[in-house]
């Protein structure tokens, strides 16, 4: 009787902690849109596991979330919407796109949809966010599907906004 309880014991320790390591383990697409909710939701800290030590600049948690909290309050950025499309893997490199509707009082104060790369690199044998740039309008059929690319070049001719997905 108490092998069969040690047994029954071991596997659910076995079972719980496959179930952990694989929780760790995300799609690069995934990645982002853990790091993106917990931006929309000001929670810097729960974004802070999803960035790269590059991107953070090797700072602890804590000072990386005062700082991006610091930065958010200032620009007055709000997160209304985003899309991460799936990634594309190349080596130890993911590029995943991403349409954003956000506003902010310095760069895009009239809510303007805005198309993003992000760049993720492997570290600590995940993927983290290590860069994120504006996908140029001429490159947006590289990194996006064609529904996606359709709707910004309408916006281009002044036809009416698709919404974000």
């Amino acid at each position: 009787m108490q092998i069969s309880r040690r047994l029954v014991v071991a596997s659910l320790f076995l079972f719980c902690t496959a179930r952990a390591v694989a929780a760790e383990e995300l799609a690069p697409e995934e990645t982002v849109r853990r790091y993106l909710k917990a931006y929309q939701e000001g929670n810097f800290k729960d974004a802070y596991p999803f960035v790269s030590k590059q991107l953070a600049q090797n700072k602890n948690e804590e000072d990386w979330a005062k700082e991006q909290q610091w930065i958010m309050q200032m620009a007055e950025v709000k997160i209304f919407e985003f899309h991460a499309y799936p990634g594309k893997i190349e080596g130890e490199k993911a590029y995943v796109p991403n349409v954003l509707n956000s506003q902010d009082k310095f760069l895009n104060q009239l809510g303007v949809v805005e198309h993003e790369l992000y760049t993720l690199v492997r570290e600590d044998g995940r993927w983290k966010i290590n860069q994120q740039q504006i996908v140029e309008r001429s490159d947006l059929g590289k990194w996006f599907p064609p529904e996606v690319t359709g709707a910004a070049k309408g916006e281009a001719k002044g036809e009416a906004k698709q919404p974000v997905p």
